[in-house]
């Protein structure tokens, strides 16, 4: 069993290194315990490391690896750990069933503090220290940093791990960070930015998943009113008695519980934008009072009398057709057309012909870098076999499925590299019950037709990514007779 020390190189360790003989906490160290190796993290001039090292070699049999850590300062606590932490990980990696020390008198007290709690919670490390007075001693911690310490790290470490699941736009959002190379995403984005410097509502159709709150931000960020506030909200997850006050803000008394003055979330984007997601689930009722304020700009929160005025941008956001909807008598036609101005509609990521294999490269490497202060985590890559699973997927859940099955898989995966495995196991699968193409009821009437242009529509999409883009590529992997037989194809089934 390797016998191994970890140790920094303080400034007392290079003062007692020119001395004869050689003095300072790690040299104590090293005349009462004998290591196979010693690892020894610095700072300090390379210079009179290496003069110190040499010493080192000279009066000590055991084998030196000196390490460079990069600190902004010997107190930043961030980079030492980063620095203490890949030393040890890599000392652990490469030594299995050591015996591991880490030496705590040498270099300042945030060192000190970082190699306790790194070596007590992380790598079950033993300690020494060193002092004139009372010599060489084995440390034994006298309280359970495990137990008082881990739960604080881990609530602060679940939190940012919660904002890494949320996977939100961030509030500066521009048109470059919307990831794609796709045609018709790119045309999106030509027409949002058009949009973004004039003053009028906009409409943002898409399935969920598709990215409708990222466009929205990004025409916000963009705009005029880009230094005012940004509001979103989710119309669909307010309960219909508060709606009004939601949306309008009551006074102090106005129904039970009102215990303050409480602004609206209209009064709230007062000068900038307003979005309104799910907008399509606004009650019938709500939709006549929204009008109003969306026609003139004013409004009557709850239980006042006097009306205030707002200067608003609406942006809305809606996965159901509104149009059918207002044909079928569920939803006002005025509202619909106040708000269909600008319109945007979002495709599926099924249909963004080479967006998928482009937009999992940049979200693994949102992933790791945003995961790297989790404890353990290792930047993961994505293997020939797990492309190919994500190309052949039709991701129902769009964007936001694509980005939570990379998380879940990066978090699971045991190496480096995502398998084909990792990511099949990180699916969730919840689109098993859509029925096969194979297995459709006869009985009931089947459109066999559509069933081919289906099947067709897919596998042609399918082979334009894998050739990215190239129309004569797709052709021999379809096994058509050329590219000019696969533009007909696409002509028929009207794919662009």
């Amino acid at each position: 069993m390797a016998k191994i020390l970890v140790s920094w190189i303080g400034y007392a360790d290079l003062k007692g290194g020119l001395e004869d003989p050689m003095s300072g906490p790690l040299v104590s160290v090293l005349k009462e315990y004998r290591f196979d190796n010693a690892y020894l993290l610095h700072n300090q001039s390379p210079d009179e490391c290496d003069a110190f090292t040499s010493r080192l070699n000279s009066e000590f049999s055991t084998s030196f690896e000196v390490v460079k850590a990069d600190l902004r300062s010997p107190i930043h606590f961030a980079d030492i750990y980063k620095a203490l932490d890949t030393t040890l990980s890599q000392v652990v990696g490469a030594n299995p069933g050591l015996e591991l020390y880490i030496q705590l008198s040498s270099g300042t007290p945030a060192m000190t503090s970082v190699s306790i709690l790194t070596g007590k919670t992380k790598y079950k490390a033993k300690f020494l220290q060193s002092s004139k007075e009372q010599g060489v001693q084995e440390v034994d911690v006298p309280f359970d940093i495990a137990a008082d310490f881990l739960p604080s790290v881990s609530e602060i470490l679940d939190g940012e791990l919660t904002n890494l699941i949320a996977y939100t736009p961030p509030s500066t959002a521009e048109f470059d960070q919307i990831i794609t190379n796709n045609p018709v995403m790119i045309r999106l984005k030509e027409r949002a930015a058009i949009l973004a410097v004039r003053e009028v509502p906009v409409l943002i159709f898409g399935e969920t998943g598709t990215g409708k709150e990222l466009f929205a931000r990004a025409i916000h960020n963009t705009s005029h009113r880009s230094e005012k506030p940004f509001v979103a909200l989710n119309c669909g997850a307010i309960p219909s008695e508060l709606i009004d006050s939601t949306l309008f803000g009551h006074v102090k008394g106005a129904f039970t519980g009102a215990s303050a003055n409480r602004p609206g979330v209209f009064e709230q984007a007062d000068g900038g934008t307003l979005f309104l997601d799910e907008f399509g689930e606004l009650p019938a009722d709500a939709q006549v009072r929204l009008l109003r304020v969306l026609q003139d700009g004013t409004f009557v929160p709850v239980g006042a009398v006097q009306e205030k005025k707002v200067n608003v941008r609406i942006v809305v956001a809606t996965n159901r057709n509104l149009a059918q909807e207002v044909a079928e008598g569920n939803f006002r036609e005025d509202l619909f057309y106040r708000v269909a101005i600008g319109v945007l509609n979002l495709p599926p990521l099924k249909d963004r012909q080479g967006d998928q294999w482009l937009l999992a490269e940049n979200m693994i490497e949102q992933i790791n870098k945003e995961a790297a202060s989790q404890p353990g985590y290792e930047n993961k890559k994505i293997s020939i076999g797990a492309k190919k699973v994500i190309l052949n997927h039709v991701w129902p859940g769009n964007v936001r499925e694509l980005y939570a099955t990379l998380l879940r898989a990066s978090l699971w995966g045991s190496s480096s590299s995502l398998s084909e495995t990792d990511i099949k196991e990180a699916m969730l699968g919840v689109n098993a019950s859509i029925q096969p193409v194979l297995d459709r009821d006869v009985s009931q009437g089947i459109d066999i037709n559509g069933i081919i242009s289906e099947v067709s529509t897919h596998y042609i999409k399918r082979a334009m990514a894998e050739a990215n883009g190239s129309k004569k590529k797709a052709a021999e992997l379809l096994s058509l007779k050329n590219y000019q037989t696969l533009n007909n194809w696409m002509d028929k089934y009207g794919i662009e």
